[in-house]
């Protein structure tokens, strides 16, 4: 799948030298590309000082804070956009790898806290989102991914936007996990409760975050052996049944027996490590440890 040889050596080098911060991008690479370099550039900057002030600034600036996160998540939602479109570009191919991909995933997390934040209280994950958010607009800047400028089906695009939904989703619920998690060690040691939200609605909401996930996760392994040709016992594909199965019994599991609590949370960790190695770390392998070429 994609374009092999020399030319697409060549792109691929195009493309880690001229795209900063991106996601899933269907933008053209251009030999005179300053203009939308130029474009890319300035929002992923104004990300990474926005991340790097919500990581500094004292929790005291409540509002600083919150205007720093939203600014970090615009910008980067805005760099999307402008590479999505390909404003100033000249010619069209699809572009992924395991940084981009990271990228998505942790911007969709940032937006489900950046919404959430402005009606209950997260605490204790800000600095760690923040930090995240830099590390994976750094990376999607120096891994941009490969350029696939032929594909073997029209509906494989909806299948990578599916996959990278339902690793946001996932991630969605990896963080009220770990906001559960500290809220009831806190209530065990009988400490000051948290001004956060109540266990029991940080509870529902996590499993309706792994619920969504892995419905949307369904769909996108449905979509991929569908359109897979030929169908391919990878590590991605591995990896992503053996996160399917984790988190199907995790629901089963709390259909039949009521899971709740460390055990619960337990298996969404493990689950979303699963589903992290499939493609993200598979790609990373290859792209990084061993410099695969593309379409290897």
């Amino acid at each position: 799948m994609g374009v092999r040889g020399p030319l697409a050596r060549g792109q691929a080098g195009q493309a880690r030298k001229y795209t900063v911060g991106m996601i899933l991008s269907f933008s053209p690479i251009s030999e005179n590309a300053t203009a939308p370099v130029l474009m890319l550039v300035l929002p992923s900057a104004v990300a990474l000082i926005a991340y790097a002030a919500a990581i500094l600034l004292p929790g005291r600036f409540v509002n600083g804070l919150r205007a720093a996160l939203l600014i970090a998540w615009v910008a980067h939602a805005t760099a999307i956009v402008i590479d999505v479109a390909g404003i100033g570009s000249e010619s069209t191919a699809a572009r992924f790898g395991f940084a981009p991909a990271l990228s998505v995933t942790v911007w969709l997390v940032l937006a489900v806290y950046v919404v959430e934040t402005r009606f209950v209280a997260l605490p204790g994950v800000r600095r760690t989102l923040a930090l995240i958010g830099m590390a994976v607009v750094v990376l999607a800047w120096l891994f941009p991914g490969e350029l696939r400028a032929q594909l073997p089906s029209r509906w494989i695009p909806l299948h990578w936007a599916m996959g990278i939904a339902s690793y946001g989703l996932f991630g969605a619920a990896v963080l009220h996990s770990v906001i559960l998690s500290r809220a009831e060690r806190q209530m065990r040691r009988a400490t000051a409760p948290s001004a956060g939200m109540p266990l029991l609605r940080l509870e529902r909401l996590t499993f309706s975050f792994v619920t969504a996930g892995f419905v949307v996760l369904t769909a996108a392994l449905l979509l991929g052996a569908w359109f897979a040709n030929p169908w391919r016992w990878d590590h991605k594909t591995v990896f992503s049944m053996l996160g399917w199965v984790v988190f199907a019994s995790l629901l089963a599991g709390r259909r039949a027996f009521g899971w709740r609590g460390p055990r619960a949370t337990r298996w969404v960790y493990a689950g979303a490590a699963l589903l992290l190695l499939a493609y993200v770390g598979s790609r990373f392998v290859l792209e990084v440890l061993l410099q695969r070429p593309p379409g290897a």
